[in-house]
């Protein structure tokens, strides 16, 4: 069986995060482990805590899973700060891990910032050169590439100067500001656009976790990049479609919530 490691912070209410990892990676029929950045408790409506690992822990659990049960694929997920993005970077790096995804979740949907400064630029720095694909959404990149996206011409610069810039594919995804669910994949110098049909579904908590899951866990099963989208893209369509509600929350993203007040306590 292949094996799919997601590195990334706990939804408790299992909607997000490592928890939504774990179960869309099971589904796509992978044997999932995970490395947890932060513990959050939250829910559809919101987070009402958080407490980050400290990047010894992180260190720790990544050296357990690759000294043992060495991950086909690895996706990463919420990381805030520059000092656990180094342990990650790092680890891979020594491990030389495979069939790297980055959701690199930087902005909340409302638009608040979720990681600190300096983290976005470790980030960047860090992670992208060592991933095989990045799934930004449109605010994501428009940090990534220093420039607006407004339209489909906007998402193919874009795409382009992101990929070109750290020699990463680019999985740019439609939705925010582009009203449509066209995702556009930029690899190896080539596009190509994964048309999808916009499902008004309001329970839309943890969609880009489960997407880069899903990403993740078909490339561990040996399909290409361009197939393993296909398939993930395929894969959430069909859950969104299915319009599972569990709350009496409208569901924002685990990215949609608001930890500043987290980083202004830090000392």
């Amino acid at each position: 069986m292949k094996t799919a490691l997601t590195i990334a912070g706990s939804d408790c209410s299992g909607g997000a995060g490592i928890e939504a990892d774990i179960k869309t990676m099971t589904a796509n029929s992978v044997y999932a482990m995970s490395a947890i950045t932060a513990l959050t408790a939250q829910n559809t409506t919101g987070v009402r805590a958080i407490q980050e690992s400290t990047p010894e822990f992180l260190k720790q659990q990544l050296d357990a899973i690759f000294e043992d049960i060495f991950p086909d694929a690895v996706k990463i997920g919420m990381v805030s700060s520059t000092e656990l993005i180094k342990v990650i970077a790092g680890r891979l790096k020594i491990y030389k891990a495979k069939n790297i995804v980055v959701d690199p979740v930087m902005v909340a949907t409302s638009g608040s910032s979720l990681m600190k400064t300096d983290a976005v630029s470790t980030l960047m720095d860090e992670l992208l050169p060592i991933a095989d694909v990045v799934t930004p959404n449109i605010p994501e990149a428009e940090i990534l590439s220093g420039m607006a996206v407004s339209d489909k011409e906007d998402m193919i610069k874009a795409a382009k100067k992101i990929g070109d810039t750290y020699g990463c594919a680019v999985l740019l995804k439609g939705g925010h500001n582009i009203h449509d669910a066209n995702d556009l994949l930029y690899a190896n110098g080539n596009f190509k656009w994964f048309y999808g049909k916009r499902i008004d579904n309001p329970n839309t908590h943890g969609t880009g976790c489960t997407l880069s899951s899903a990403i993740a866990a078909n490339l561990a099963k040996g399909f290409s990049l361009a197939e393993a989208v296909e398939r993930a893209k395929d894969y959430i369509s069909g859950a969104l479609a299915a319009g599972l509600d569990l709350g009496r929350g409208s569901g924002p993203l685990m990215h949609g919530f608001d930890i500043k007040s987290h980083f202004t306590e830090e000392k």
